[in-house]
């Protein structure tokens, strides 16, 4: 799905972990946004974060 994303379609234009410019190949999507980092190594610690976040959320429903 990554490949799909479009830097263009992105909500932000700075990291939100290292407050960097983002690019193009570490975007994700986040509740339907798609959300860029400055690499795929903040990219993968956000998707951790949010994912366990999540789960934790929903466990508690």
């Amino acid at each position: 799905m990554a490949n799909d994303l479009r830097l263009e379609d992105c909500v932000n234009e700075r990291c939100p972990w290292s407050g960097d410019p983002v690019s193009a190949d570490s975007l994700t999507v986040y509740r339907g946004k798609v959300v860029g980092f400055c690499n795929t190594g903040c990219r993968d610690k956000f998707e951790a974060a949010t994912h366990a976040f999540d789960a934790k959320i929903e466990s508690n429903h």
